[in-house]
Parts: structure tokens; sequence; C-alpha cells
């Protein structure tokens, strides 16, 4: 989604980096920030109080963090860029340095730029202070974990993993950037927008009294349909496959609930304030051919919460149907609706809707970010963004088995997706799209 919403100031830093850095376990890096920093001569002067700043993963969501980044904080620069692949980082490159406000503060060179499978751990290694987490989400448990043990501040995409273990993963890598002082800045860009902040303020003032219920859709087209097996080149591995084509697999995306349709589901969790919920029954399957993929292209979830408040999640992905990304909300004493880019509304005694000041989201979610390092106060959106995750594997996982699940159940799965030590000629055979009432629970 690219947004035609009015621009509004950045935030901008009221202490220098190295103000910061004396408060945070990154101190160390201070000391070799000057001595690693070498510039071409340009307009732009880095010194002891800039951010150098690493992208992992390449694509055009990473290549946008990038350019938000860079927008979010004058005395910045991108450094280092990592993706499996170089054609990749080339381009990543290549768009950013043809933005004319940018190109001076886009300092990658040969030495850094990385490819391959453990390009990730390059760019962490590379003397950056800031990490962006892009690649696709099977591997984000991994860079996560490998980020905060190196003591990097970051912004990382959702979702935040694609199982339950990796999710695991990403609550231990949250609590050890928390005891850091690390920033860790969550993709989940609504929650940045200014009119659905003030919406969801009110709902949890209770403007329309307890919420009883939630529908959430996310009706859309495809994304990156999967190509036929005999395009695939003569001598490409069973990895090298699926990653070019990462958002038709699971273990890779998540399936199109858990990698698109988060944003509602986060939503979901961000009406409940917080509530987590206790069971999840799904439905889905596949109905147009997907080649060799193996996600669904529609799965509809039913969550039931603790007080009997339910929420309904609708995803599908099919050409050619009815499209909405709304939410509407049923309260003991009104209604709230967030359809697609339109104001937000409340229905109730007191009746409001949305005038404020519109803003970029995605530019919020960075601007936020680096005035969080700056001030000492780092952000960490970790463990609501860890939930959100889970609840969305948690509406797939009952929609693939065609049992209810227990948010006990989920949170202690066993179903690993993403294996360990991937390179790239293992064997890895595709999984079969996935049967309900014959697909286990693990």
């Amino acid at each position: 989604m690219n947004p035609d919403l009015n621009s509004h100031t950045p935030l901008r830093p009221s202490s220098s980096r190295r103000e910061f850095l004396k408060t945070s376990t990154t101190a160390t890096l201070g000391g070799v920030l000057a001595a690693n920093l070498v510039f071409p001569q340009r307009g732009f002067a880095a010194n002891a109080d800039t951010l150098k700043i690493g992208l992992i993963g390449c694509g055009g969501r990473g290549t946008g963090a990038a350019s938000q980044a860079l927008k979010a904080d004058p005395n910045t620069v991108l450094t280092s860029v990592g993706d499996a692949f170089p054609e990749a980082c080339q381009r990543a490159v290549r768009a950013l340095t043809n933005d004319s406000t940018l190109k001076e503060r886009v300092q990658v060179t040969p030495e850094t730029t990385f490819s391959g499978l453990n390009a990730y751990q390059k760019v962490i290694d590379s003397g950056v202070d800031v990490v962006l987490l892009a690649a696709p989400p099977g591997f984000r448990p991994e860079h996560l974990r490998a980020s905060v043990a190196a003591n990097k501040h970051i912004f990382c995409e959702k979702p935040m993993g694609t199982d339950a273990p990796g999710v695991r993963s990403v609550l231990e890598s949250v609590a050890s950037a928390k005891a850091k002082k690390l920033a860790l800045v969550a993709g989940f860009c609504w929650r940045y927008d200014f009119a659905r902040r003030e919406f969801f303020k009110r709902v949890h003032d209770g403007q329309m009294g307890e919420i009883r219920a939630v529908y959430a859709t996310y009706l859309t087209s495809p994304v990156k349909p999967m190509p036929a097996a005999n395009t695939r080149p003569a001598g490409m591995t069973d990895v090298e496959w699926q990653l070019r084509n990462w958002y038709n697999f699971t273990w890779l995306s998540g399936d199109g609930l858990v990698e698109q349709a988060c944003h509602s589901v986060d939503k979901i969790a961000w009406a409940m304030n917080g509530a987590l919920p206790i069971k999840a029954v799904g439905n889905g399957g596949r109905q147009i051919p997907n080649n060799e993929g193996n996600i669904y292209d529609h799965i509809d979830v039913f969550y039931e919460y603790e007080n009997g408040a339910r929420a309904f999640m609708a995803q599908r992905q099919i050409s050619g149907c009815h499209s909405d990304n709304s939410d509407y909300l049923m309260g003991a004493l009104g209604t709230g609706t967030i359809r697609g880019w339109d104001a937000p509304i409340i229905r109730a005694k007191e009746a409001w809707k949305y005038r404020g000041d519109k803003n970029d989201m995605y530019q919020t979610e960075h601007d936020e970010l680096f005035a969080s390092i700056r001030k000492g106060e780092p952000i960490n959106d970790g463990v609501w963004m860890a939930h959100s995750t889970l609840m969305a594997i948690m509406g797939r996982t009952a929609a693939y088995t065609g049992q209810e699940i227990t948010w006990e159940q989920i949170m202690n799965s066993q179903e690993k997706l993403v294996p360990d030590n991937i390179t790239w000629d293992m064997s890895f055979p595709i999984t079969p799209l996935p049967m309900p009432g014959r697909s286990k629970f693990v």
C-alpha cells in the first residue's frame, strides 16, 4: 500500500546520540563509531552523532523502510545492505540513490553489500547502529535474535515469525532488548496512524462501552502468485526456488492471514486492549490452484475471549471478488467503524468522527523510532507485536487442522516450519497443502 496522505513535521531529536549512548548498554559502540566512519567527500558530513543504518531484506518493503529511516533523522546514513540475492541489493541501492534528497547519505559500498543466506549477520557485523529487518518473515526470529545479541536498535517488519517456536524466540529477544535498552519498533504500521490511535484511545476510554464483538476484513487479490513448476530454471535448488517465491510457502510467509491480514488481526488485538483470546476455530482452503504453492487463498477465524466477546476475521486473496479492508466494532453503548482509508467513526451517545491531522504512518514509525533513540527512551513494541503474530498463527492453525485451538496450545506448539542451518543445496521438498480434519496439530 502507498497511502496518499498529507505529510507532517517529523519528530526531531532533542539530545545527541552520544548522550544516549552514555545511558544505554550500546555504549561500547560509541568509541568505535568515529573511527569507522569513512565517507566520500559529499555535502553530508558525518560526525560522532551519526547513526549508521543497515538494511536486511532489500525488497520493496525493505527499500521503503530504508528511505523512511533516512528521512526520519537528518544525521543518519545507510552504510550496509544484505539480501539472499545480489540483484535485490543492487535494486534497493539504485532506488535509494535515485532519490536526490537521500543520495548523499546512501554510503553503501561493494564491501558493505552482502548476499547469501548469511547476509543478515554480515550486515549486523558491519558496524551499523540500527538494523531494518525486512527479509521474508520465516527468517525474522533468527534475524531479531542476532540483532539484539549484537546490541542494535531495530525496526522489525511484520509478522514476527511463521510458527510458534519462532514467536517464542521473538519474545525472548524482546525481553533481552528491553533489558539492554534497545529500541524495537514493529512494522504493524496502523499503530502509528494518527486517526486510528485516536479511535482506539476512545474505544479504550469506554466511549462505546465494553467491546462485545469485532469483525475485521482483509479481502483482496493475490499478492505474488506462484509461477508454474515448468518455469523453474534447470539446476535451481529447492531452497532458491521457494525463497524466490517466498510468499507462496507457509514456512516463509506464514500464509496470507499471517503475512498480510496480520494487520487486521493486530487491530483486533488493539481493540481488545491486549486481552488474549482463549480459543479459536477457523475455516479455509484453496479455491484457485496455485501451482506448487502451499498457502490457502481464504481463511475465516473466530476468536473467543474470557469475557464472552467474539472476534471474526475474514481473509481472502482471490481475483475478481469483492474487496474490503475494514474493521467493525460493536460495544455495549455503540459501534465503531474503520472502513478502508476513510476517517474512523463512532456511533454512540457521543458520536465522533476523526477530523484531525493525517500522517504517513510508515514514516511515523521511523520518526518515533529514531526520536526514541536520541532521547534515550527507546520504544519497545515487542510483546504486543509477538502476541498479534501468534494470534494470526493461531487462526491459521485452526483453519489448517479444522480443530479448536486454545491460546495455551498455540503458545506451546512444537510445530517448527523453518529448518535450522538452511543451505542452498539442501533437499527441501514442498510441503503439501494442509487438509482440515487430516492435518494434525503439533
